[in-house]
Formats: C-alpha cells, structure tokens, sequence
C-alpha cells in the first residue's frame, strides 16, 4: 500500500507544527493522535472556535470561510479522528 503524505491547503496561514502528538476530546475524554499536520489544522480550528465564542463582533466572513473549509479538509483527510475531536 502507498501512503500518500498529507499537505495542508494553500489558504492555511497558521502554523505547520513539526510534530504530531495526541488530543483529548474535552467532552467524550476519547484521545486520537494525530500527526503533525492534523494538528496543526485541528489548533487552528480549535483557536477559530473560541475566538468565535468569546469575540463574535470581530468574526467576519472570510474567517468563518476558513474555518469552514478546514473542517471540510478535516473531514476529507481523516474522516475518523474528525468524529472522535470535532463532530
């Protein structure tokens, strides 16, 4: 089998981290580890969401575009840990 490597979207300007490690789901306590990629894309929408939460007047569209896209990326790329940390 040939493992293809994943990439992270033009559009994403956050950090691309150079490590992957395992993340707790705050409410299920079910734990998926994720590599470095993921977790990159996975802080990014995890620091979208508490900026939406606790700053709604400085959210604009392109913002929630971003984040949108990037749960579609999660969705796509690995469709399991997306249900285990986001769904």
């Amino acid at each position: 089998m040939t493992e293809t490597k994943q990439e992270l979207p033009k559009w994403f300007c956050g950090m691309l981290y150079t490590k992957g490690e395992a993340v707790k789901n705050p409410f299920s306590g079910e734990v998926y580890e994720l590599n470095n990629v993921e977790l990159s894309m996975y802080d990014f929408l995890v620091g979208c969401a508490m900026l939406f939460e606790r700053s709604s007047n400085r959210v604009n569209d392109q913002m929630i575009d971003d984040y949108n896209k990037g749960i579609r990326w999660f969705r796509q790329n690995n469709p399991e840990a997306y249900m285990v940390l986001l769904d």
